[in-house]
């Protein structure tokens, strides 16, 4: 008597495993080097197009919601990075991530306006409005009240020049105390009472995560058209590429310049994630200089991690790593990277 053969079962079962690993998603997001863009795509100054040789670049990650193929692909390449669901949107769902990504790009778009004119000699003028709420902890007793979008202007009945006045007074205060917020929901002035708290970083606070919420005015009229990109890190790029069409339209001289890194209102340069990748993708598309923000590792992030680097540092070995001739270059503010383009105008 013939055994049944069982096959068709094994088949079945390799069709159904094959089916999950390319089609159902996990609570998994994988990143991946991302595309280098020139900047004339999305910023127009002055009602003037950007006529000059070279260019200059953001650069992006490309994000991903992983399936298990994806992670097995993450697993086997470099700069491939796999980040749970938690790690990657703070717990927000999709739609409120890519919002939240929304307000750092206005943010940075208007801090790019401000530092970039500065720099060229402009007169500007940038009015601080409160902060946008981002986040809240669940342990907050704001949970509930205040929303993604949100506008608190005041504390205490308090109001601040910068999102740092405002977060300084609130860590400053005693823990268990009671706190008053004035913010905007739908542009109606409301008011909520909850108390001081415990942050997962150790210090006093009430539990949201916030950025500024920012106007700028000027003569000079400065066009973004960036939909469906979100985040800060073009910030030092675009107050760059301003700075040079208003007061020095041929300091690029020809050169694909690439760079990375947020814009505070005092001209710093912030760090950003994933800068191995973008140096990836810059080199790709050809660039010869890559701007890379140079701040010394906090004692939190060493904490957090003993291992961390700087971006500066990332970007050096990852430019080792792909064997690229593209220059990476620290800078801490905007005047390093137009120091280094004025001081090496020449080199191509």
């Amino acid at each position: 008597m013939k055994k049944k053969t069982r096959w068709p079962i094994y088949l079945i079962i390799g069709l159904i495993i094959t089916f999950i690993a390319f089609t159902v998603p996990l609570p998994y997001y994988i990143e991946v080097p991302g595309t280098s863009e020139d900047i004339r795509k999305v910023l127009q100054v002055n009602n003037q197009p950007d006529q000059e040789e070279g260019s200059y670049q953001f650069v992006t990650v490309g994000v991903k919601h992983a399936r298990m193929v994806d992670l097995v692909y993450a697993w086997l390449t470099p700069f491939t990075d796999i980040r749970s669901a938690k790690e990657m949107t703070g717990g927000s769902s999709d739609a409120e991530f890519m919002r939240i990504n929304q307000f750092y790009m206005e943010t940075s778009q208007n801090m790019a306006k401000y530092q970039g004119l500065k720099a060229a000699g402009k007169e500007i003028e940038l009015k601080y409005l409160g902060v946008y709420v981002l986040t809240v902890t669940d342990n907050s007793t704001f949970k509930g009240i205040l929303n993604i979008a949100d506008t608190v202007t005041a504390v205490n009945d308090k109001t601040f020049e910068s999102s740092k006045e405002m977060v300084d007074y609130v860590n400053s205060q005693t823990l268990g105390d009671k706190v008053k917020v004035t913010y905007q929901e739908d542009g109606k002035v409301k008011t909520a009472e909850g108390k001081i708290i415990t942050l997962e970083n150790g210090k006093n606070g009430i539990g949201i995560g916030l950025i500024d919420r920012t106007e700028v005015s000027s003569d000079v009229p400065i066009k973004f058209s960036t939909a469906g990109i979100g985040g800060p890190s073009a910030g030092m790029m675009f107050s760059l590429s301003i700075y040079t069409q208003i007061a020095d339209p041929t300091l690029r001289n020809g050169r694909i310049i690439a760079g990375t890194g947020s814009i505070d209102r005092d001209g710093n340069v912030g760090d950003i994630g994933g800068i191995d990748k973008k140096v990836v993708a810059a080199a790709k598309k050809g660039a010869t200089v890559f701007f890379a923000p140079n701040n010394p590792v906090t004692e939190e992030a060493k904490k957090a991690n003993p291992n961390a680097k700087s971006n500066y540092d990332t970007a050096v070995e990852a430019a080792e790593m792909i064997k690229t001739d593209m220059k990476i270059v620290p800078v801490k503010t905007l005047q390093d990277a137009i120091d280094y383009l004025k001081n090496n105008r020449f080199q191509l």
